[in-house]
């Protein structure tokens, strides 16, 4: 009777640090790797419990958590050298801090340390917020931190193949220390089902159209704006959920030129997204002019698409890795333009109400991220990062076959 799939499971991982797993990535890829039968300990600290938006902390508030981890690295690294030795070493976001810590002391061990960077702190808060002069000492900190960091992690996982050319590129890496896996999304809080619960009342004629989000400036909500403001935006009620670093600038718009058809909501639960997801006819992902937009899908794509809603949002390089071609219920637009994000909405508001993204959705489900992961991990050990299990992996890999 042959073996089933992932019954050997020899690749020990050790997630260390002080994680973040408020955010969905961290915890989707933890459990894609359960999905994929690889066993994961843990030595960490989540220090982010209740921040949903790091930017925000200012001056006090940062230097709160900086004295947090301060006292945090000491017990983690104690911790670390008391347990079994893995085989690998995982670094969840936001790990700058983490691989700067712990590189060297892997290293001295001669375990492989895998950081799954996720989101590029230095362009984020610098090059897309804007939040740091570039030339300022802030920034070029920042900077000389994040490229250090790199350097102890033997692989760097990104969510797109775009955004690890452009984090190659900011840090002169090879690419082949660069890895690419979607971010996903949890099926428990967001499916076709549970979105088809809460669908709308056929007799309103009116389109629903839901965009929610940090309001950041990748979001490009001005561009939102801009459409929920043209004449021929009539007859579409439209609802914003969130706030952030944009929401003064777009206060002052909607101030300037009310819309009558709009309605903004600060907060919402997360577990409860799916209610304003079902009553909407059309969603929104992003619309941001920036290269980080260009390079990167938010969750929040991937959350429209597994519940099963038509889905417009910006074209870029990395929605182009999702995509095959121009699949049913999604359309791509250019950035930054309030007109053919209207007509994208109008003509996805018009297709037949059953949307079927299944077969997209595949391509970002618990199991297909497993499998990703483990062939990087494979790939890792088998570039000799740790010769013994490399062995241990091949004779798996025969077992499984």
């Amino acid at each position: 009777m042959p073996a089933p799939e992932h019954a050997a499971a020899p690749i020990d991982v050790l997630l260390w640090g002080c994680c973040d797993m408020g955010k969905p990535r961290n915890r989707i890829t933890l459990a894609a790797m359960k999905a994929a039968g690889i066993p994961v300990r843990s030595i960490c600290k989540d220090l982010w419990s209740g921040v949903e938006d790091k930017s925000r902390l200012g001056g006090t508030g940062m230097l709160l958590f900086a004295l947090r981890y301060l006292f945090a690295y000491p017990a983690l690294v104690l911790r670390f050298l008391l347990a079994p030795r893995p085989d690998v070493i995982l670094l969840a976001y936001p790990g700058v801090i983490d691989a700067l810590v712990i590189g060297p002391v892997a290293r001295l061990r001669g375990i492989p340390v895998i950081w799954d960077v996720f989101i590029c702190a230095y362009d984020t808060v610098v090059r897309d917020r804007q939040m740091l002069d570039p030339d300022g000492f802030p920034a070029r900190l920042l900077r000389f931190a994040e490229r250090l960091a790199a350097r102890n992690a033997v692989k760097l996982v990104l969510d797109t193949r775009a955004h690890a050319r452009m984090f190659a590129e900011l840090y002169d890496l090879p690419p082949d220390r660069l890895s690419a896996i979607f971010v996903g999304a949890e099926a428990d809080a967001f499916s076709a089902a549970g979105a088809a619960q809460s669908s709308r009342n056929d007799a309103d004629s009116s389109t629903r159209v839901l965009f929610y989000g940090q309001f950041i400036p990748l979001h490009g909500i001005e561009t939102i704006i801009g459409a929920a403001s043209l004449p021929e935006a009539a007859g579409i009620d439209w609802t914003i959920i969130g706030t952030g670093q944009e929401a003064r600038r777009i206060r002052q718009m909607l101030d300037r030129k009310p819309v009558a058809t709009l309605e903004w909501i600060d907060w919402c639960n997360y577990r409860d997204l799916h209610r304003h997801i079902g009553r909407a006819d059309v969603t929104l992902g992003i619309f941001g002019q920036s290269e980080k937009a260009a390079s990167v899908i938010p969750n929040k794509v991937f959350q429209l698409i597994l519940s099963g809603k038509p889905v417009v949002t910006r074209d870029s390089p990395a929605m182009r890795e999702l995509l095959t071609g121009e699949e049913s219920g999604i359309a791509l637009v250019p950035p930054g333009d309030p007109q053919a994000l209207l007509a994208a909405i109008r003509r996805l508001a018009a297709e037949p109400v059953h949307t079927d993204h299944a077969a997209i959705a595949a391509r970002f489900s618990i199991d297909a991220l497993g499998k990703n992961w483990r062939a990087m991990f494979e790939e890792v050990l088998d570039r000799g990062a740790q010769p013994g299990l490399k062995q241990r992996i091949s004779s798996s890999r025969k077992g499984i076959a």
